[in-house]
């Protein structure tokens, strides 16, 4: 209910805002000056006047949509008055409330009479900027609301998923989540442009302009091992959980499990966890040689490997640190130079904790093992149970670690201790009420995956949605920066086209009537339009 009570309020305020503005042009096109006033009337009036499709009127309001439907809208009232040039149209974009004011409080502006012998051309104008303002909308919609391209720039994933597939990602499946962020730029997630400093790169949306959580009712839930997309919780960059950076990773752990590793293999509620038919783990293994290794030849034969060359305690024999996966490691086991293969544990008495500092005073937390005070490693990890909503648990100085990020960032209560006490929302506490589903995110690449074990619980308002297929993916496109070798050039790996991504089966399902589909309409669209139009005419007469 908030998030409608935030959203009429934005309408409102908007609607305020375009009546004071315009009311007199809408005086002029005769019309009560009200008019003006009321929300989506005020634009369907503009379209009916401007002989433009009128249905357009329902996209007025839509999170980041709307602002470019407003925009459209905004120029096509300021050419009705004859205001068409290039300047007059930036003003009416980027002042659009402003500059629209000046013209109608302008004495002198009237509806200009049409010229008898300048028809021709404005219509191809027109058209052209008509067939790019439904090709934006378009994509913007889809974009918005229904499915979300992604790249993988990272190897958390392999091989399940490889380094430079696009995805594309369903939002409706868990439940649509409404924008948080509305006015922003169509097609960007966080900031605009590259830079090095993401923190210093200029958003792409208005920060100040925010709705609280909403999502709709799906037709799933989360289950145990899907592969999620999801924005990244510890983000430090954007605010905005909507806005953050997009993870994708598979859910070992869904509200109420209790999660564990042990030497490096996965537990769930006590049992190993199932591998799916689509699932190709990797594991980091040392790799001894009597020589080196024909590093192309293993690309070749198995595609890319991610592989390190690092010291070896004897001057005889050479060593790697390779990623592989089951089918690999037999591979490298028999090739004749290969003296042995062990896989890398971490010992378990070693707590994975970074810091800051040299003093060792400054943790690093995104890069620290989760809970800070657990003393685990991402082999030795738990067991961790994962918060339900509804939960209630018992507060105190040892486990508070595992909750302070749910209770202050992801649940937004003022969370602070003094002389061993607990207060939450300047009230003393040692128990506190569980407001959403959490789950644990981790990668398949199990030993290369920033994951849930490093930024902990992922709030069920972070899912973005579940992926549908792979709709191109060029290996070589991103580099390994945890590889020495780095493959031949960039090729297209057309096998993995159009094929489904989270099925839990081998033979993964083609989609490549989806892409036809999409095709069809984008393009056909103007085709059926001119069509319909011409029989309705041939009709008519």
């Amino acid at each position: 209910m908030n998030y409608f009570l935030t959203y009429s309020f934005y309408v409102i305020i908007l609607s305020i805002l375009m009546g004071i503005s315009t009311w007199k042009l809408f005086k002029k096109m005769g019309y009560s000056p009200f008019t003006a006033f009321i929300p989506f009337y005020n634009y369907y009036i503009i379209l009916k006047e401007t002989e433009h499709p009128k249905w357009w009127v329902v996209l007025t309001y839509f999170p980041v949509v709307g602002l470019i439907m407003m925009s459209v809208f905004h120029l096509f009232l300021m050419r009705k008055f004859g205001k068409k040039s290039f300047g007059e149209g930036f003003l009416t974009v980027v002042l659009p409330f402003i500059y629209m004011a000046f013209v109608s409080y302008n004495k002198n502006t009237e509806i200009p009479q049409p010229d008898k012998y300048s028809i021709e051309e404005p219509k191809k104008k027109e058209g052209f900027w008509g067939a790019v303002v439904y090709a934006i909308v378009f994509a913007t919609v889809i974009h918005t609301f229904i499915t979300q391209p992604f790249g993988i720039p990272t190897g958390s994933m392999e091989r399940t998923l490889l380094v430079g597939d696009f995805l594309f990602v369903n939002k409706l499946n868990y439940g649509y989540r409404f924008p948080m962020r509305p006015v922003a730029l169509p097609f960007l997630q966080g900031t605009i442009g590259g830079s090095d400093n993401p923190k210093k790169a200029p958003k792409s949306y208005i920060d100040e302009v925010k709705l609280p959580y909403f999502r709709l009712p799906g037709w799933e839930k989360v289950e145990r091992y899907d592969i999620v997309v999801f924005n990244y919780p510890q983000d430090s960059v954007h605010t905005a959980t909507d806005r953050k950076d997009p993870y994708v990773k598979r859910a070992v752990g869904i509200p109420g499990d209790v999660v564990e590793m042990r030497a490096g293999k996965l537990l769930i509620n006590g049992k190993p966890e199932k591998i799916l038919g689509d699932e190709f783990q990797q594991h980091a293994f040392y790799v001894e040689a009597s020589s080196e290794l024909d590093i192309r030849g293993i690309f070749k034969a198995l595609g890319y490997v991610s592989i390190q060359s690092i010291s070896s305690s004897s001057p005889n024999t050479v060593m790697y640190r390779m990623q592989l996966w089951d089918e690999a490691k037999e591979y490298i086991e028999q090739l004749p130079q290969v003296i042995s293969v062990e896989e890398e544990i971490v010992d378990k008495d070693i707590a994975a904790i970074a810091y800051k500092n040299q003093a060792k005073t400054r943790v690093d937390t995104s890069n620290s093992i989760f809970p800070i005070n657990s003393g685990w490693n991402p082999d030795w990890y738990g067991p961790i149970k994962i918060p339900k909503k509804g939960d209630v648990v018992e507060l105190n100085s040892s486990n508070l670690p595992t909750y302070r990020w749910i209770i202050s960032e992801y649940e937004h209560h003022k969370l602070r201790t003094k002389d061993g006490k607990i207060f939450i929302d300047d009230k003393e506490t040692n128990q506190y009420k569980i407001q959403q589903d959490y789950y644990m995110m981790m990668g398949d690449n199990r030993d290369a995956s920033l994951d849930a074990r490093f930024f902990g619980f992922v709030p069920e308002e972070n899912i973005i949605g579940k992926p549908m297929f792979t709709w191109l993916s060029v290996e070589g496109l991103f580099s390994d920066s945890q590889s020495s070798y780095q493959a031949d050039g960039k090729r297209v790996r057309w096998d993995r086209m159009f094929k489904a991504t989270n099925t839990g089966q081998k033979d993964k399902a083609s989609y490549w009537w989806i892409a036809v589909l999409i095709l069809v309409v984008f393009f056909g669209w103007e085709y059926f339009a001119k069509l319909f139009g011409k029989k309705k005419t041939e009709d008519e007469e």
